[in-house]
Parts: C-alpha cells; structure tokens; sequence
C-alpha cells in the first residue's frame, strides 16, 4: 500500500509547544494546529474500516437484543396467561366451597 504525502508539517513554537502547519496545495500555510489538539482529534476520529466493523458489531447486538425483547414479551404473555387460569380456578373453587357451606 503506497503512504499518503503528509499533509502536516511538523514546528515548534517559541515557548516550545509542538504545533502542526497545515498546508494547502500550493504548499501556502493554510492553518496552524496546536499538536496535541490535533493528535487528540486524530484519536477520535475512526477509519473506515473501524466504522464498519462498529456498524456491524451494532447491527448484530440490535438483532439480538430484539430476540430477547421477543421472547421476554413471549414470557409474559405466557406468565400472564397461566395466573389468569389459576385465578379463574381458585375463584371456581372459592365458589364451590361457599356453595358447599350454604347447602349445609
């Protein structure tokens, strides 16, 4: 893979900080960044490949994070189902046992 001609150049300034001179294409100073500003922002910034691979990664976490949000749904449902069915039943019995003791 063939190197990209730096578009920085590397100065000091008189107090000693690093500081990059950006330069346009006729090699004019077009903007004077503070190095350590520069590097932290270069730091930031993610290639292109990094992107796609973090797009990848949250596509397939989203996935399954809607699986999961699928099944828990599916697990209430069914919990909700099955207490209603033991309600109704205890309220049968409830009744029939009531029933039961007014007979007597």
């Amino acid at each position: 893979m063939a190197t990209k001609k730096s578009r920085r150049t590397l100065l000091y300034s008189s107090a000693g900080k690093k500081l990059y001179a950006v330069r346009d294409k006729t090699g004019k100073f077009k903007d004077i960044q503070q190095y350590s500003r520069a590097h932290r922002m270069d730091m930031a910034r993610k290639s292109k490949e990094e992107a796609a691979g973090a797009s990848a990664v949250k596509k397939t976490a989203k996935k399954a994070a809607r699986k999961v949000a699928a099944k828990k749904t599916a697990a209430r449902k069914a919990v909700k189902k099955a207490v209603g069915k033991v309600r109704s039943t205890v309220r049968r019995v409830v009744k029939a046992a009531k029933k039961a003791v007014r007979r007597k």
